[in-house]
């Protein structure tokens, strides 16, 4: 699966009426967030002639189960990246809770397997945290020993080109510009999720998708969320979250065409459960999950977290426009089967209020 080349920067300072920004966007697309939850649940795969593959393996050491998770994609992953700058992209939403943010076993693993298929020679990890430093998180997080060991290459989003891209607003029903990382929107990055297994605040579960979606968004240097307003740095995440519900769930979805993983590898190793993605509760449940297909891998593990799927309206979304693959049955679960391995994550405190997406607008 490969992003949709992006050959403009989209034009960030027109103000549009609220009657106009509607009809443009439901000609594009923008209908599906405002049609009943029931009509996109029906059409799963209707519109997905091929199956999908994804690997779910167990075990006690991180990064092995890493490791096994990509070995049946070995091929493609080899083929796929030829000429390619490989991105690693970790889910740091903190950079000091450990829970929080993607471990560095989990980067090992990944690098021991692209060293195995002879993937080694242009490999980055680039993250945008989202408060803070991001190079304190690589060093908090202990990635630094990875760049002595692999050659790998750590680098700072914030730091780094960017396109403008608009977002929705439910507010103001009007596109609100948003700088997103070059990096990875470029096709010649081939980008790796390496996202965290955990429940969410606004959208019930963020997996591989979010991970890119909302990683993509840079922030001023020195922003963080206690000083923020003494020292007018700003983080364009915050924009891109759409002031509510309705708006980041129908944002995930439409910046899917262009932000998305090209492998996705979901560490369930330990994952969180409760009032994620900062300040929920470990759960001991030792898996990982990866595919080729984001979606399949997103829809995997939702149900290992024991999460109704119906629930999450970007996957939703996504699935209705076949952005990958959600139907289990058209979902080939290479290694562990779900059922021995689901366990039932408690969801955020406020998960009613999530829901509000599945009501018309």
């Amino acid at each position: 699966m490969y992003r949709k080349k992006l050959n403009y920067i989209p034009m960030a300072t027109k103000v549009f009426s609220r009657r106009k920004f509607l009809r443009t966007s439901l000609t594009g697309g923008a209908a599906i967030a405002f049609v009943r939850p029931s009509d996109i649940l029906s059409s799963f795969g209707q519109n997905i002639p091929y199956r999908s593959k994804a690997a779910l393996t167990t075990g006690n050491d991180r990064a092995d189960i890493v490791f096994r998770a990509l070995k049946p994609f070995s091929d493609q992953i080899r083929r796929a990246t030829v000429d390619k700058r490989i991105v690693l992209k970790p889910n740091n939403v903190s950079t000091e809770t450990q829970l929080a943010a993607t471990h560095v076993d989990t980067l090992e693993g990944i690098l021991e397997f692209l060293k195995s298929v002879g993937r080694t020679d242009n490999v980055i990890i680039a993250e945008s945290s989202a408060a803070n430093s991001t190079l304190d998180g690589f060093g908090n997080f202990g990635y630094y020993s990875l760049a002595s060991r692999y050659h790998v290459k750590l680098v700072d989003l914030d730091q780094e080109a960017y396109k403008i891209l608009n977002v929705f607003n439910e507010k103001d029903f009007r596109p609100h510009p948003v700088r997103m990382s070059s990096l990875l929107l470029d096709q010649n990055s081939y980008v790796v999720s390496v996202a965290k297994m955990k429940t969410h605040d606004m959208v019930v579960a963020t997996l591989s998708l979010k991970n890119i979606v909302i990683g993509a968004p840079i922030k001023d240097k020195g922003y963080s969320y206690s000083t923020s307003a003494e020292t007018g740095a700003k983080s364009d995440k915050r924009i891109a979250h759409g002031g509510g519900i309705r708006a980041i769930n129908y944002n995930l979805f439409t910046l899917s065409e262009w932000l998305h993983p090209d492998l996705a590898v979901i560490d369930g190793f330990e994952g969180m459960q409760g009032n994620g993605p900062v300040r929920g509760e470990p759960v001991n449940h030792r898996v990982c999950v990866a595919s080729t297909d984001w979606l399949s891998a997103d829809r995997i593990a939702v149900e290992l977290m024991g999460i109704n799927f119906d629930k999450i309206g970007y996957l939703n979304y996504c699935a209705s426009a076949g952005r990958g693959v959600a139907d289990l049955e058209k979902i080939e679960i290479i290694g562990e089967s779900i059922r021995d391995h689901r366990k039932s994550y408690r969801l955020s405190d406020n998960i009613n209020d999530q829901l509000v997406w599945m009501n018309p607008a």
